[in-house]
């Protein structure tokens, strides 16, 4: 059974930062592209980070590039996604998500399994 855990999550002050982990099981893992989605209050999920299965290509989106680092440990099976200098608006409930496609994928369709999710609140 293909499954996806993710923790890290928690309260931050602007500014701040934060480590998501996002552990996997049943799955060649490093044969997996993995991305880091986001759900704010009241919006719609959006795409925030994408790693290729042997981590050697990241791609993020405008509103977090420079400021989030997504990176992986294949021997650990495990995802992160550092992010320094929070800013209110990154709060959300934070879900990584795994597919076929090696390079990962910026939409919704690109995954077939997602985690539970974790909640991240940045104060101001």
């Amino acid at each position: 059974q293909v499954q996806l855990v993710e923790s890290g999550g928690g309260l931050a002050q602007a500014g701040g930062s934060l480590r998501l982990s996002c552990a996997a099981s049943g799955l060649i893992f490093s044969s997996t592209g993995t991305g880091w989605f986001r759900q704010g209050p009241g919006k719609e999920r959006e795409f925030v980070a994408r790693i290729a299965g042997s981590g050697g290509f990241t791609a993020y989106s405008y509103s977090v590039k420079g400021r989030f680092t997504i990176s992986r440990d294949n021997a650990k099976n495990t995802v992160y996604l550092q992010m320094n200098s929070l800013k209110p608006e990154d709060t959300a409930v934070y879900y990584c998500a795994a597919g076929s496609l090696f390079f990962g994928g910026t939409r919704e369709a690109d995954y077939d399994t997602w985690g539970q999710g974790t909640q991240v609140t940045v104060s101001s």
